[in-house]
């Protein structure tokens, strides 16, 4: 639904030049919530923004649903037209709200439907049709100054939803809500995305927000993307800096001849005692230095950091039990860092032998 390729952008200012965008792939698909979380500064505003070419791109397409919106931009009045109509169908949720102050809740909605010179009654229509949907029905005649946070931030959304758009944006939507009003904002987006079949791409530097509703994720660092993909394949990603983002767990290795494991149960193995079937099966003792586990896209997830007595290469067999039972292992003490492709045959051998 959106791809995006080479996508640069670069801001000059007094003979200065500022990458924002450093060649950045993109692809969302049809249907789903895709995240893209990063820190202040990592080119996660310009991305959105050049998406909807609210900024021109320097380099790079845009394309939104099967349209290249950059072939559009500066081609003419009719290329114009067709980039307005375009970008009429993408919906876009701000930060900090955007409404007019001397308009009604109601009117506030209608502005996008006005400007497309949809008739008075028409307008009336489908604005309380989306107050309705996004739960203000009450609200219509209303003042912004008589909202609170969340019930702005929902008029918000009913207005980006005005012109019926096949794909929402939202730049940071929660970040300025407190915790429960946040939850309430990323149900109605997720329950939005599954009603209508909304493709929702929001870019936020919070990780429960990707962790609460998002399909797919994509980290974005100085102006690039150096890690993408769904929720699943990232957990199951050996050393990806988002899973361990998302299920961040601690502890440190008691001693020198320990071997620090962490371990990533995903779906099913989740509720399996793979860990007390190890201690039994090998005679081990096991410390738990730290565990989390969550729903994440309706997958229930778990990670632990668990340490075993001795060093790696006294653990290669328990390691590729682990392994054997369809976990994602990465080894935190690399003080023998000998876990190599080679090491993951010799576990399978060792497995077999020892289970005779």
């Amino acid at each position: 639904m959106i791809t995006t390729t080479g996508l640069t952008k670069v801001y000059r200012s007094r003979g200065r030049e500022v990458t924002a965008l450093d060649g950045v792939d993109l692809h969302v698909r049809e249907g789903e919530v895709y995240g893209v979380i990063g820190q202040s500064g990592a080119g996660k505003s310009s991305l959105i923004r050049c998406i909807n070419l609210l900024e021109r791109p320097t380099a790079g397409t845009v394309t939104v649903a099967g349209q290249d919106l950059t072939a559009l931009a500066g081609r003419g009045p009719r290329a114009g037209k067709e980039l307005r109509q375009a970008r009429s169908r993408i919906g876009m949720v701000f930060q900090h709200f955007n409404l007019l102050s001397s308009r009604t809740v109601q009117d506030n909605v209608e502005l996008p439907l006005e400007i497309l010179g949809v008739s008075g009654r028409e307008r009336s229509r489908k604005a309380l049709e989306l107050l309705d949907l996004v739960g203000l029905a009450d609200k219509a005649k209303s003042f912004p100054a008589q909202l609170s946070g969340g019930q702005k931030q929902r008029v918000g959304i009913a207005r980006a939803l005005a012109g019926d758009p096949k794909v929402l944006l939202s730049d940071e939507a929660t970040s300025a809500l407190d915790p429960e009003t946040t939850r309430s904002i990323l149900q109605l987006l997720r329950d939005l995305n599954r009603q209508l079949g909304l493709t929702v791409l929001l870019i936020t530097h919070e990780m429960d927000v990707v962790k609460s509703i998002c399909d797919s994720a994509a980290l974005m660092e100085n102006g690039r993307v150096v890690e993408s993909g769904t929720v699943g394949e990232l957990l199951a990603t050996p050393g990806s800096e988002l899973a361990g983002a998302l299920f961040p767990v601690g502890g440190d290795a008691t001693g020198e001849d320990r071997t620090v494991v962490d371990v990533t149960f995903l779906g099913e193995a989740a509720t399996r005692p793979v860990i007390s079937q190890l201690s039994r099966t090998y005679n081990i003792d096991i410390s738990i230095l730290g565990a989390a586990i969550d729903t994440v896209g309706g997958l229930q997830v778990g990670r632990m950091r668990i340490e075993l007595p001795g060093r790696y290469e006294d653990n290669v067999v328990p390691v590729g039990f682990l392994r054997e039972q369809g976990l994602q292992i990465d080894i935190v003490d690399h003080t023998a860092d000998t876990a190599t492709a080679a090491d993951t045959a010799q576990e399978s051998v060792l497995l077999k032998d020892g289970a005779k």
